[in-house]
């Protein structure tokens, strides 16, 4: 069995500059190594909340090099965290778009997972528009890391809505889902599509979230959270920036699975 630890949710309101995104998040996670975290996650789009959509794009990076990509494995190393980097605007094959990556680090600065998002956001109404197809390529690979602290399988965002993305990947310890939900979805779904992901896997759910008015205008809901197997808010931050921190603890899910085995009930797979 694996052993508890300390994780940490950060929450971001990022805007149109990226090494201002990076010098914030920076802080943070110093905030989260002070605070005993051994894990902490940047939300979706920790490094640019663009003026348009293309503005990603203009930034993208090849896998495995970039200021991005340097500046968090840096904050790895110095604050001596596995890092989950949000999402990093990675290059891809179709012109005019990008990869929407989580890269896991650990606390030498190693890639040790990543995960391109695959579901991606369409949303029309209130005097909103989303297309992100428009600008990113979809991911195709569900993808979970076996790491020292736990097993863990990654989302992103929208990815929160197709449950039938993390039944591939059970079981894992914890779910990780960076995210930048906008308001209007968010105050809606947000909270009970967490904690029903955290129910149906009988896992720890580390969500974190933009969560405030943007340089560009745009309004997200925020509501970072960390959620126990049984479904429990440990910790939650509104709106704003900061950082959440709760612990994770293997016997908990242990017993939550010992105690109602719907993972071991399952028929259709």
């Amino acid at each position: 069995m694996k052993q508890k630890f300390i994780a940490a949710s950060v929450q971001m309101v990022s805007g149109c500059g990226v090494e201002a995104n990076l010098a914030k998040a920076d802080q943070l996670l110093a905030e989260a190594s002070a605070r005993g975290a051994s894990l902490a996650v940047l939300p979706e789009y920790f490094c640019l909340m663009g003026a348009k959509e293309t503005d990603k794009v203009a930034v993208r990076e090849a896998y495995g090099d970039g200021p991005i990509q340097q500046a968090l494995a840096g904050m790895a190393r110095r604050h001596g965290l596995w890092l989950l980097g949000g999402t990093v605007p990675l290059a891809c094959e179709e012109p005019g778009k990008v990869l929407n990556s989580s890269l896991l680090y650990n606390p030498q600065g190693e890639v040790a997972a990543r995960y391109d998002k695959i579901h991606l956001f369409g949303f029309t109404g209130q005097g909103e528009s989303y297309c992100e197809s428009n600008t990113i390529q979809a991911g195709v690979t569900p993808t979970k890391a076996d790491t020292p602290l736990a097993d863990i399988a990654f989302g992103i965002c929208y990815d929160l809505r197709f449950p039938e993305l993390f039944r591939m990947l059970a079981p894992f310890d914890l779910l990780i889902l960076p995210a930048a939900f906008t308001a209007t979805t968010g105050e809606a779904h947000w909270e009970p599509l967490l904690r029903a992901r955290a129910i149906e896997n009988q896992c720890y759910l580390i969500a974190s979230a933009q969560g405030g008015r943007h340089e560009n205008g745009r309004q997200t809901h925020g509501h970072s959270m960390i959620i126990d197997p049984w479904g429990r808010i440990l910790a939650e931050l509104p709106g704003g920036e900061g950082v959440i921190t709760a612990k994770i603890d293997p016997e908990l899910t242990h017993s939550v699975r010992d105690r109602l085995p719907a993972l071991a009930h399952r028929v259709i797979r």
